[in-house]
């Protein structure tokens, strides 16, 4: 019901394959010693992120970038040319990158997946295309068109494609355009009608697609931004398209990167998974905002059960760098939280320095093994029903309102799981009641904490009550189960 997704640079991944093995990798001899991996830690999807072809006008634009520059010096010491590549998401033509084994060899790497129970999943970009893509020389009418005049007014908002012809740049209305794009004009239909044949492409070669930006597109948003250039989106993408690709494929899964606020809106046009940046702000703030992150656990249920939580992806800094003592507490909450979870690459050994996405060559980073085993248990748990399909609910904890700790209740008809965590910096002893407790008659309770240690002399449960001792910065989950008396680490 949950998927586990893991997100891979795979341009990063393959270089560093590569020098690993001594011979070239390309998607076609993956070594299998990876897809053992993916299976030993459960992941039911593998996002392969940046498998399009490259734009040269995007490389040409971020090799001269100074901002860019500063943020590839920050990562590696000294770049060179050869270290940097077009943006990822300023794309061409979904086609298949070439120097990465094209087509072909991504189909390979699919059946291999497929033959372990995996899925694939790969981008799709519906707010832009890169300024030298394949549809501009014969269809200019696909792109928002920019006046001379308005031009003179903001020359950087757009490109000049021929002699005095203007099209605005892509844009996040809430941010400077994104110089190496196009704006796709979705007030056109036959805009709409390029862009869900580029669904129905990418559909044949993958089993999901994670979309871009996917709020951009919204009707009400894109006539706010666009319809003074562009003219009126009449008709909504997302719902047509969507629904028509899952005539063609039934079990095909949509992920929308989504902000705003725009999640239910999402969901309701049919996407079966929403990011849920707002998770992930509470919890990754630096003092964690209990109050409003048990607030939106405990959101309606149809919603709930269609977010994607994360604690850090390729647009966002490393969980241990950014999340720091609270890290392993908020892969615990990450993974016992309803809702498809994803995985980024390294995260599970805690490297630190994020990786600008234009770049191709990653900082050498020390495994944190004790956080990796942690991750793989957590794997595990999240496979568990009750955390696949229980519903959830808040723990009234015996706690001052500035304690700094969380606790929900993960449930099901045959199951019970408590989830506590202390995100501050000293030590608390807590209690709580629960009638699934007072009424149950277990024999067994399970305990897994991010502290690594057993912890039967800190979990009790006398006269019909939880108590417990939790540590700076520990998280744990309690299970009960109707068998014999045992509590691990």
């Amino acid at each position: 019901m949950f998927p586990l997704v893991y997100e891979i640079n795979t341009r990063i991944w393959l270089q560093k394959l590569s020098i690993e093995h001594n011979r070239l990798v390309t998607l076609g001899n993956i070594p299998d010693e990876e897809f053992a991996f993916f299976t030993s830690c459960g992941f039911d999807m593998i996002w392969l992120m940046g498998v399009w072809k490259p734009s040269q006008y995007s490389k040409a634009i971020a090799t001269a970038h100074q901002g860019l520059r500063a943020s590839f010096l920050e990562h590696i010491s000294v770049v060179t040319p050869e270290d940097i590549a077009s943006s990822p998401y300023s794309i061409p033509s979904y086609t298949v990158n070439e120097a990465l084994g094209g087509e072909t060899e991504l189909l390979t790497f699919r059946e291999k997946l497929h033959a372990n129970g995996i899925k694939l999943m790969l981008d799709f970009v519906p707010n832009h295309l890169a300024l030298d893509n394949a549809f501009l020389p014969e269809h200019p009418e696909y792109f928002i068109p920019m006046c001379n005049s308005e031009h003179c007014f903001d020359p950087n908002s757009s490109f000049e494609y021929a002699g005095g012809t203007y099209l605005a740049y892509g844009k996040d209305p809430y941010f400077a355009p994104w110089t190496d794009t196009l704006q796709l004009n979705y007030a056109k239909r036959e805009t709409q009608g390029m862009m869900t044949e580029t669904l129905f492409k990418i559909s044949s070669l993958c089993d999901a697609v994670r979309c871009d930006m996917a709020m951009l597109i919204l009707k009400g948003v894109f006539n706010t931004t666009w319809s003074g250039l562009g003219g009126f989106m009449e008709e909504e993408f997302w719902s047509n398209a969507i629904a028509a690709v899952k005539r063609r494929h039934p079990d095909f899964i949509f992920l929308a990167e989504s902000y705003w606020n725009k999640e239910w809106e999402l969901q309701q046009q049919g996407f079966d998974f929403t990011y849920d940046k707002t998770f992930y702000d509470y919890l990754s703030s630096g003092a964690v905002n209990i109050e409003k992150l048990t607030g939106h656990l405990l959101g309606n249920w149809d919603y709930q059960k269609h977010l994607c939580r994360f604690i850090e992806n390729h647009d966002e800094p490393r969980a241990a760098e950014k999340i720091g003592h609270n890290n392993a507490a908020a892969a615990l909450i990450l993974m016992t939280t309803p809702g498809m979870h994803l995985i980024h690459q390294d995260q599970i050994v805690g490297f630190h320095k994020k990786i600008p996405v234009q770049l191709l060559r990653q900082a050498t980073e020390t495994d944190d093994k004790k956080l990796a085993e942690f991750y793989k248990k957590l794997f595990v748990l999240q496979k568990r029903e009750v955390f696949q399909e229980g519903r959830i609910e808040w723990l009234d904890l015996n706690t001052p309102n500035n304690s700094h700790c969380l606790g929900f209740h993960r449930f099901t008809a045959k199951e019970n799981a408590y989830i506590l965590a202390n995100f501050s910096s000293t030590g608390i002893a807590l209690e709580f009641r629960h009638p699934s407790v007072e009424q149950s008659t277990f024999k067994k309770m399970n305990v897994l904490s991010t502290a690594g240690i057993n912890k039967t002399g800190n979990v009790r449960y006398e006269e019909k009550m939880f108590k417990v001792n939790l540590a700076p910065h520990e998280a744990i989950v309690i299970t009960l189960r109707e068998k014999t008396i045992a509590v691990t680490e």
